[in-house]
């Protein structure tokens, strides 16, 4: 397993070739001292036993495709999955298998830029897709940028799935969330989309303005309002740490696990898009290019 560390005055990055995982990202804060701000682990072979998707990019279709098939131009195709829903790119998916480094650059705003190649039919998906991911970091902003292209047509939809923390309180209860997301996407007992999306007025997704999270724990889609681009901000006073997530994608998946005090931001097409007509298309077609822009903007006080 490879690892590659890119820094600039403000942040430092650590990222895997294993799943094109972000293992840590440090930012700086006005007193000089680091805080990691995404949950990881130490040691590069724990990821080889991750349940979580810790930091990892995750295809070809983040989220859940229901019935565990898809019909694109008239043919189907089965894919992997566990009662009826296929989750995450399958019984692998993007974040269990190496990636290539193609580019580092160690300059101003360093990057590094990771590919892979999905062969035709690879967890029952079509074509043969070109996946990049490059993690830039400009001032105290992480860019994420995912882009595609496919020798036939096929269905895509990538995401980072880092869990951010920001506090050593042990609970995200305090942290204060606002989103910028006036429709939620209306879930079954499974978590697949009804294909519905409701107004978020009086649930537990109204975060229209900014308030505390206290108990709630969200697992479920959102749909970003076209203005602002901004989907949303999280921020601990405790810490003084804030993130402003900006993106290109209509979603948000906001995910809160039960198993440690962190949030999930994933930037993406709504879940189960291939068989849902009312959600964005995610079909990509040969001469198409498939990109998802992201920007996780921070703060920090000392």
């Amino acid at each position: 397993m490879k690892q590659v560390t890119i820094s600039n005055r403000q942040m430092t990055l650590m990222v895997l070739d294993y799943g094109a995982i972000l293992q840590k990202l440090l930012l700086k804060g006005e007193d000089g001292k680091y805080t990691n701000v995404v949950v990881g682990f130490d040691y590069p072979n724990d990821y080889l036993e991750d349940k979580k998707s810790l930091g990892a990019c995750i295809g070809r279709y983040a989220g859940r495709i229901s019935s565990g098939k898809f019909v694109l131009d008239r043919d189907s195709y089965p894919l992997y999955s566990e009662k009826g829903v296929h989750l995450h790119g399958g019984k692998k998916g993007f974040g269990k298998q190496y990636w290539t480094f193609e580019e580092v650059d160690y300059g101003e705003n360093p990057s590094v830029k990771l590919s892979y190649l999905s062969k035709h039919l690879e967890e029952g998906y079509p074509g043969n897709l070109k996946v990049n991911v490059t993690y830039q970091l400009i001032g105290r902003s992480l860019h994420i940028v995912h882009e595609a292209t496919t020798d036939r047509t096929t269905v895509v939809n990538l995401t980072n799935h880092s869990y951010f923390q920001f506090d050593d309180s042990g609970s995200v209860n305090d942290y204060r969330l606002q989103l910028n997301c006036s429709r939620y996407a209306e879930t079954h007992e499974n978590l697949l989309p009804t294909g519905q999306l409701l107004p978020v007025q009086q649930t537990e997704y109204d975060f229209l303005t900014e308030k505390p999270i206290g108990e709630i724990r969200l697992d479920g889609p959102l749909a970003i309002d076209l203005k602002p681009k901004t989907a949303g901000t999280v921020r601990s006073e405790k810490s003084g740490i804030s993130m402003e997530v900006i993106t290109n994608q209509p979603a948000l998946i906001v995910y809160m696990p039960p198993e440690f005090p962190a949030i999930c931001f994933e930037t993406q097409n709504f879940p189960d898009a291939p068989n849902q007509s009312n959600f964005p298309s995610s079909v990509l077609r040969p001469g198409e290019k498939y990109r998802n822009a992201s920007e996780f903007r921070f703060k920090a006080q000392s």
